[in-house]
């Protein structure tokens, strides 16, 4: 039995004759539960927290207490914990914050694959692996010498959030639209990390079409002129360019630009199938070739909306 009775435990015991509990329970008084002995009465309502108790087959109706939220993660920092300890996993154990960045980057791009495909199964074992990452990088600080833990960083997450929330949490303002939100998330930011510019903070290591749109958009909160926005005849200056446009635009530049990309590889196995299927080698095709088993090729590259 949990912390909290479920609420549909409250009309069972607003009618109950009794209540008792069984020995496993602590403190049965805190419920308003004497301590059974022997069977209950007619009409009694029997709280216990073993699920095997023959009083539980017996019963009339049963409710359970669900486990809160979260609580299966408890779990999962035990497990972590487990493999990076004596006697654990010896290749968990020589991980270390820079050797594990690797794998941080391919979770994060595997679990943005499975939404970008709407494949519920894969997003749910990716959105695992990216859980992974954070409970290792926390189990490893954790022998630092300057540590910290699992523990520090969500109590840092939950002092965050409420913070910046306080429309939420302490209803001293009123935010009634997602782009004010957006704009007084940048303010409360700005102010607890004392940022004197309009780019700091930005992640300089993201994809440069992901970097160049930020920038973008961070630039333009802070009125900055469009036309100052990098231009020339270069092809990195293009590129920014071409960025700059679509997110002003409102257009993500990174996913369209994965959309075309995911679009022209489906494209390009599509033409290499039909090509082996006529019987010639799809890695020695010359031009003609290619373009033949482009058009006969079955455009299967349309991505889940």
């Amino acid at each position: 039995m949990g912390a909290v009775l479920p609420a549909a435990a409250v009309a069972p015991l607003r009618a109950a004759t009794a209540v008792v509990a069984t020995p496993d329970v602590a403190d049965p008084a805190a419920w308003g539960a004497e301590l059974l002995d022997g069977d209950p009465p007619a009409g009694a309502v029997v709280l216990t927290t073993d699920p095997a108790h023959p009083l539980v087959a017996a019963a009339d109706v049963v409710i359970t207490t669900p486990e809160p939220a979260g609580a299966a993660l408890l779990d999962a920092v035990a497990v972590m914990d487990r493999l990076r300890s004596p006697g654990g996993c010896p290749w968990d154990a020589e991980q270390t914050h820079a050797s594990l960045l690797q794998y941080l980057v391919e979770e994060a791009y595997e679990l943005y694959e499975a939404i970008e495909d709407g494949d519920r199964a894969a997003m749910r074992e990716e959105l695992g692996d990216v859980l992974l990452q954070v409970l290792f990088h926390a189990r490893v600080a954790a022998e630092d010498t300057a540590p910290f833990d699992v523990d520090d960083i969500a109590g840092d997450l939950v002092a965050k959030l409420v913070g910046r929330h306080p429309h939420v949490f302490a209803g001293s303002e009123t935010i009634d639209t997602a782009e004010r939100q957006e704009h007084r998330w940048d303010e409360l930011k700005r102010a607890e990390k004392q940022r004197e510019s309009s780019v700091d903070g930005v992640p300089m290591g993201q994809p440069a079409v992901a970097l160049a749109a930020k920038l973008t958009s961070r630039t333009a909160r802070a009125g900055f002129p469009a036309e100052l926005l990098p231009s020339g005849p270069g092809v990195g200056e293009e590129l920014f360019a071409l960025a700059a446009r679509a997110k002003l635009a409102g257009v993500d530049p990174e996913a369209e630009l994965r959309t075309a990309a995911r679009r022209f590889a489906d494209r390009v196995r599509a033409a290499q199938k039909k090509a082996t299927e006529s019987g010639a080698d799809a890695h020695a095709l010359d031009d003609e070739a290619w373009r033949d088993a482009w058009e006969n090729a079955q455009d299967s590259s349309a991505l889940p909306q």
